[in-house]
């Protein structure tokens, strides 16, 4: 290994035959829908990689709540340098003003412990009531105004507020912000470079999710766990805070799925076959394997995560043997890739299209109007409103790269492709490669009418926007 990126090796040179990875990677392109990147580690050595373009070894990807083993990984070093201790109570490390009025007994006892194994006494996550202020004001003292229905350490409930406010305390007590924090300490000794992370009103990193990174740093923190936090002969993190970071602490057999039912550490999953993960919404894996010497970092756009870990079960750890194996030349990886919008880059219509404006009705990104232009290889399509104007491309048969707000979040980074379907139906696939998600707007054409309809491939909610009506303007 060195600063900035893995030693790469055969599969058979790591015990596991090529094979088993063909299987795997034939498996996920055909049955899930999808995966985005896969890197297996075998004994500290990359024994295979592969990515489904337009996601790429070069771009970060949203990690959801990946992110909360990070932030474990960082109170865990402040603890070990002093700056707290795990059984402190919480409404310590804030100040009067930051604090419910009213303070109860369940409240005086929660302690940084309860915070890490999602323990705090809440009965739902305790984000909601920032939710309802749509994201606005102090999180923090929002987060501990919610009722505890528990004592904490009774019961296990996963709560992104829980982690936010470790994120938080982390901050009162080393001065900086959690991913600052993590850089000398971890980040850079890993060649960990072009992090980032949402962050709260008041500049805090938010901790619970939020964070990017490429899928290599993904397999790098993965292997860092499993050398026990040593790194190049150095001792990053205390192995007594690995071990207890992700051993069994507390019961979650009450959460339903086999994986997520192996217990907790403090923010890492325990899973089957005695490995253990960090893991985030729509299929973002940190997988860690002490058994097999083994480290497996998948992203992907999944609303059944359990398909990967099932996968993984089934195709990669029987075949993980010791030693090394015959290498065979005979088996060659499936090379997938998102699919393309179908369809043709001509329609009888076109013509009539291009250039006019399109009056829309009342839609989630504020988009007052649309105009579609064509030419020979795409199709370029502008939003604007009073404040603003986005501008989405499209190729025909292939990708055109840009960026584009369709909400009111951060701006995606996209790759989009276009198809006619029928004379009046242009088909836009809109791949967020840094992101879980992939969109299709459906756009219909009617005379003077024009409707548009867009679907997620993975969302918290429907997946499906309200459709959008437009009129031609004369």
């Amino acid at each position: 290994m060195n600063d900035s990126h893995l030693t790469r090796t055969l599969p058979e040179a790591a015990g596991i035959p090529r094979q088993s990875i063909a299987r795997f990677i034939e498996r996920a392109a055909n049955e899930l829908n999808s995966l985005h990147s896969f890197m297996l580690l075998r004994h500290g050595k990359v024994a295979a990689e592969i990515w489904w373009p337009p996601y790429g070894p070069e771009h970060p990807h949203l990690l959801y709540s990946l992110s909360k083993s990070f932030t474990s990984t960082a109170v865990g070093l402040a603890i070990s340098e002093g700056r707290l201790k795990i059984d402190d109570p919480v409404i310590g490390f804030f100040p009067q003003k930051r604090l419910p009025a009213v303070i109860s007994e369940e409240l005086k006892s929660m302690t940084v412990r309860h915070l890490l194994t999602m323990t705090a006494g809440h009965g739902r996550c305790s984000m909601e009531g920032v939710k309802k202020n749509k994201f606005q004001g102090d999180w923090v003292k929002q987060i501990l105004e919610e009722p505890l229905e528990h004592k904490p350490g009774a019961r296990f409930v996963y709560n992104s507020g829980a982690t936010y406010l470790l994120s938080s305390i982390l901050n009162t007590v080393t001065g900086e912000r959690l991913l600052d924090y993590l850089e000398p300490r971890i980040l850079a000794p890993l060649g960990i470079t072009g992090a980032r992370t949402e962050t709260s009103p008041d500049g805090t990193h938010v901790g619970g999710w939020g964070m990017s990174m490429k899928t290599e740093d993904i397999a790098k923190f993965g292997q860092l766990y499993l050398q026990k936090g040593c790194w190049e002969e150095k001792q990053l993190i205390p192995e007594s805070w690995v071990k207890e970071a992700t051993s069994f602490q507390v019961s979650n057999a009450h959460a339903g799925q086999s994986d997520w039912a192996q217990g907790y550490g403090y923010q890492f999953w325990r899973s089957q076959n005695n490995a253990y993960r960090g893991d985030g919404a729509f299929g973002q894996f940190c997988l860690v394997m002490p058994g097999q010497d083994a480290v497996i970092a998948v992203t992907s756009g999944l609303q059944n995560m359990q398909q990967v870990l099932d996968l993984v079960w089934a195709e990669l750890l029987p075949d993980m043997k010791d030693g090394k194996l015959p290498i065979s030349d005979t088996v060659k990886y499936v090379k997938p890739s998102m699919t393309k919008a179908s369809g043709t880059a001509k329609s009888s219509i076109s013509a009539q299209i291009a250039g006019r404006n399109w009056k829309l009705s009342e839609n989630p990104g504020l988009f007052s109007q649309a105009m579609f232009r064509f030419d020979k290889s795409g199709v370029t399509l502008k939003l604007g409103s009073v404040e603003k104007t986005e501008t989405l491309t499209a190729g025909f048969g292939d990708w055109r790269y840009g960026q584009i707000r369709l909400e009111n979040d951060a701006p995606r980074r996209y790759a989009a492709s276009a198809g006619w379907v029928a004379p009046e139906e242009l088909n836009i696939f809109i791949c967020c490669y840094e992101q879980p998600f992939n969109i299709v707007l459906r756009c219909l054409f009617d005379q003077e009418k024009l409707t548009m309809e867009m679907k997620h491939n993975v969302t918290f909610w429907s997946g499906v926007w309200p459709t959008i009506h437009g009129e031609k303007v004369i």
